[in-house]
C-alpha cells in the first residue's frame, strides 16, 4: 500500500502528521522513532491522544531503520541543534531510507549554505544511494513555492513581498530566538542579521536563481514593541515594558532596491503592534504573497485546525505534509540533496477519499 514511512519526532508536526498517516490510503506508518525515554514503547495512537494503533513508538534508532521503509519524515529539532540532526538524518540516509524533512531550515536551498555544511549529508546519500528533501518549518512551502508559482503567472515583477502575519499566543514552541517576552534592551537571537539570514533567508537566493536575476546583497531590518500593559495568554505571561511583539525582514537587492522581501510581523494576542501590517482573517493570521508589477497580485493563505480551528494547528499540519507528500517523488528522483526546484508538482495523492 504505497510507501512505508518512519515518522521521526513526536513533537508539535510529528504528532498531527501521525494523526494523518494512521488513516491514508497512500502511506503506511512503518514506525515511530521518539527521543523521550517516557515515550518509549508507547502506543503512538495513545502518544498522539487517540486510540490505539497497534505501533509502539522506540527509543530505538538502529532498531527503527532497520524496519521495511522506504522513508523517513523527520521533525527533529530546529537548526540551533544542527549536529543533532546532521547525525540522526545522515544515519537513516545510510540505511537506505530517503528522508524529508523540517527540520533545517536553511537546506531549502544549500547552493547558499557555507561550503561544506551539507558535506555529512551528500555523504551519506552516496552512501545509501538515497535522497534528502528540506521543506523548512515556516512554512517552506510559503516562502518558496507559493511566490515562484505566482511570478509565473507575470509579464513583469518589480517587487515581491512573503509575509508571515501570525499571533503566536497559542503556539507552545520555543519563542526565545525572536526574544518575545524579553525586556526590550535584551538583544534576541535573530536580531543578529547573519543568525536571521541563515534561519530564514535561503529562499532569496532560491528564488533569484529560479528567476534568473544576480542579487547584490541581502540585509536584514528588525523591529520590537513593548507591551503597554501585563498580557496573559495561554502559555504564560508579559510583562509591561517587554517585548510583546516583533517585525523582522530579510530583503534581497535587485537593481538598487529590495525586490525579494521576506516579512515576519508576530505578535503576543493581536492587541500588540496596532499599526503593524495585518491580514484579512477576522483572527489575524495568514500567510500573504504580495507581488507589484504586471499584474499586481494579492495571495492571502489561511490555515486552520480541523478539530480546534486554530491557525498554528493548521499552519504545522500542511508544513509536515508538504514533506510527507513529497515522498513518492523523493523517493524516484537520483540520489543526493533536493530542494523545491528539483521537485515536481506536488498534488497530493490519496487526499481525496
Amino acid at each position: 500500500m504505497g510507501h512505508k514511512v518512519i515518522v521521526w519526532g513526536t513533537g508539535y508536526v510529528g504528532k498531527l502528521v501521525i494523526r494523518e498517516l494512521l488513516d491514508h490510503p497512500e502511506f503506511t506508518l512503518a514506525g515511530v522513532i521518539v527521543h523521550d525515554p517516557a515515550k518509549d514503547g508507547v502506543d503512538v495512537g495513545e502518544l498522539i491522544g487517540g486510540t490505539p494503533a497497534g505501533l509502539a513508538a522506540t527509543t530505538d534508532v538502529d532498531a527503527a531503520l532497520a524496519l521495511d521503509a522506504d522513508a523517513v519524515a523527520y521533525f527533529g529539532p530546529t537548526a540551533e541543534h544542527a549536529r543533532t540532526n546532521v547525525v540522526n538524518m545522515s544515519k537513516a540516509l545510510r540505511a537506505g531510507k530517503d528522508v524529508v524533512s523540517t527540520a533545517m531550515t536553511p537546506w531549502v536551498y544549500p547552493k547558499a549554505c557555507a561550503e561544506g555544511e551539507l558535506a555529512a549529508i551528500e555523504d551519506a546519500c552516496r552512501d545509501g544511494n538515497t535522497s534528502c528533501f528540506t521543506t523548512g518549518i515556516d512554512p517552506g512551502f510559503a516562502n518558496d513555492l507559493f511566490p515562484m508559482t505566482l511570478m509565473g503567472v507575470c509579464g513583469r515583477v518589480d517587487s515581491v513581498r512573503i509575509q508571515e502575519i501570525l499571533d503566536y499566543a497559542t503556539y507552545t514552541g520555543d519563542y526565545a530566538p525572536m526574544g518575545l517576552g524579553d525586556p526590550m534592551d535584551q538583544k534576541a537571537l535573530l536580531e543578529h542579521g547573519e543568525i536571521l539570514v541563515y534561519a530564514w533567508g535561503h529562499t532569496i537566493p532560491m528564488i533569484a536563481d529560479a528567476i534568473g536575476v544576480e542579487l547584490e546583497r541581502i540585509d536584514t531590518t528588525y523591529e520590537k514593541w513593548a507591551a503597554q500593559e501585563r498580557i496573559e495568554f495561554a502559555n504564560g505571561v508579559i510583562e509591561a515594558g517587554n517585548c510583546a511583539a516583533v517585525r523582522f525582514e530579510i530583503r534581497g537587492w535587485v537593481s538598487g532596491k529590495p525586490a525579494i522581501v521576506i516579512e515576519h510581523v508576530n505578535r503576543i494576542t493581536n492587541d500588540t503592534a496596532p499599526d503593524w501590517p495585518r491580514s484579512t482573517s477576522v483572527d489575524n493570521d495568514a500567510y500573504r504573497i504580495i507581488i507589484e508589477g504586471s499584474p499586481n497580485i494579492t495571495q492571502e493563505t489561511v490555515f486552520r485546525g480541523e478539530l480546534d480551528d486554530d491557525p498554528i494547528t493548521g499552519g504545522c499540519l500542511a508544513t509536515g505534509m508538504r514533506a510527507v507528500n513529497a515522498i513518492p517523488a523523493v523517493c524516484a528522483a537520483p540520489p543526493g540533496v533536493l530542494t523545491a526546484l528539483d521537485l515536481p508538482l506536488i498534488p497530493g495523492r490519496g487526499t481525496v477519499r
